[in-house]
Formats: C-alpha cells, sequence, structure tokens
C-alpha cells in the first residue's frame, strides 16, 4: 500500500523559506508522478506543482510567480518543495499527491504558517 509522509512545515516570517518533503513508501517511487497542494483556512484545495517521475518535467502554478519550485530524489524515495520569499497568503496546509491505478493517494499534510 503506497503511503506518503509530509514534513518540514512550520511557521515562518514574511519572506523566509522553507522545504518541504513528501517520503513515499510501499511502491517503486520512480514510477510515479508527484504533486503538491495546498489547502488554506475555507478556501478550496489547490494545485501548486508537479513533477514527473524522472523528474524531467516540473511545472508549478503560474499564481506563485516563480516563488515554489518541486524537485525529488528518487533514491531517497522523496519529493521536495521548495518554497521563497512566502506571504502571510501562503499559509495553509500542504499535501504531496500521487496516483495509484488511478486513484489519488494524499499525505496527511503539513501545516505552513506565515507571519506579517
Amino acid at each position: 500500500q503506497v503511503h506518503l509522509v509530509e514534513s518540514g512545515g512550520g511557521s515562518v516570517q514574511s519572506g523566509g523559506s522553507l522545504t518541504l518533503s513528501c517520503k513515499a513508501s510501499g511502491t517503486i517511487f520512480n514510477i510515479h508522478n508527484m504533486g503538491w497542494y495546498r489547502q488554506a483556512p475555507e478556501k478550496e484545495r489547490e494545485w501548486v506543482g508537479s513533477i514527473s517521475n524522472t523528474g524531467n518535467d516540473v511545472n508549478s502554478a503560474p499564481s506563485l510567480k516563480g516563488r515554489f519550485t518541486v524537485s525529488r530524489n528518487n533514491s531517497k524515495n522523496t519529493a521536495y518543495l521548495q518554497m521563497n520569499s512566502l506571504t502571510p497568503e501562503d499559509t495553509a496546509v500542504y499535501y504531496c499527491m500521487t496516483r495509484v491505478r488511478g486513484e489519488r493517494i494524499w499525505g496527511q499534510g503539513t501545516l505552513v504558517t506565515v507571519s506579517s
């Protein structure tokens, strides 16, 4: 059974940076594309970025204006989300996601709080 665990969340001041990790288990990690999403209080979950299984294709939401970067290390079964120039509007629970036979598998999420 595929299991995803996010880590690296916490509190940071506006303008700061954080790197989130998503550790996968129960699968051959390098066959999976990975995605990052976030959900702010009282808002819908939104897509942040994604990376192909090889790491060759990386995309992020245009609204983030290049502040966030997705990467992965297949030897460590881990995907990353590097977040720079954080603002209070980035406060949210961040989730990683992959698909197994078409079904979305989510991690439990990690909370990022940005203070002004």
